[in-house]
């Protein structure tokens, strides 16, 4: 039976890949796994072996930690695609229609993020300048529940922008953020490890996916 796991930082570009993995294997019998998980998650995961990748975000500032903690971990990152962090936004917030935005212009309205364990480390965080001060923080464990609440309450998040071809993105659009700040998009493996033919599917549908929709 064949047999393929992947986790991940609740990025929609990931379950878009999968999916279509899924679907161009085909087969009579599967076992396949996609897990959502936070950053300590996906690390966990893979460096267990219980997922063949992790689907990860670097930033210009949060790479040197993390690399450490990958490399503590047995595993490695590779990098796909380089982009810019974006706000997500409901498509009828008020500053839908600006051409880019700061975190000051976007003070009053409340911030929803990924939440992470108690004690993980701030480079840890989902989303890039995770570290700068915000006056309405509400945290989230689930994609579809921060999306939701993003809309419910004219929130926002900080995202790659890329929201394609799954349903809970259709409501919310993206703007340029003004930093210079960048993202680093790619999965991390097991150190020694070689991916599987599903694994090096997977990773190719992904890098093809990035190129195509990443936004700056």
């Amino acid at each position: 039976m064949a047999q393929f796991a992947v986790s991940g930082q609740h990025y929609l570009f990931d379950v878009q890949t999968f999916a279509s993995v899924v679907l161009s294997n085909g087969g009579d019998a599967y076992e396949y796994a996609l897990r959502d998980r936070t950053t300590r998650g996906v690390i966990d995961d893979v460096a267990s072996g219980a997922s063949e990748l992790g689907v990860l975000v670097e930033t210009t500032t949060t790479a040197d930690d993390l690399e450490a903690a990958f490399a503590e971990a047995g595993v490695k990152f590779v990098e796909l695609k380089e982009s810019a962090p974006r706000v997500a936004l409901p498509a009828t917030h008020p500053l839908v229609n600006a051409k880019s935005l700061t975190l000051d212009q976007l003070e009053d309205y409340p911030y929803l993020y990924f939440e992470q364990e108690d004690d993980a480390p701030l480079h840890f965080a989902a989303e890039a300048l995770a570290a700068e001060a915000r006056h309405k923080g509400i945290a989230c464990t689930d994609r579809a529940s921060l999306s939701e609440l993003i809309v419910a309450l004219n929130g926002y998040t900080v995202t790659s922008g890329i929201l394609v071809g799954i349903s809970d993105g259709n409501a919310l659009t993206t703007v340029p953020l003004e930093t210079d700040v960048k993202l680093h998009l790619g999965y991390i493996v097991k150190v020694g490890a070689e991916l599987s033919e599903t694994g090096q599917k997977f990773v190719a549908k992904l890098e093809a996916n990035l190129n195509r929709y990443a936004r700056f």
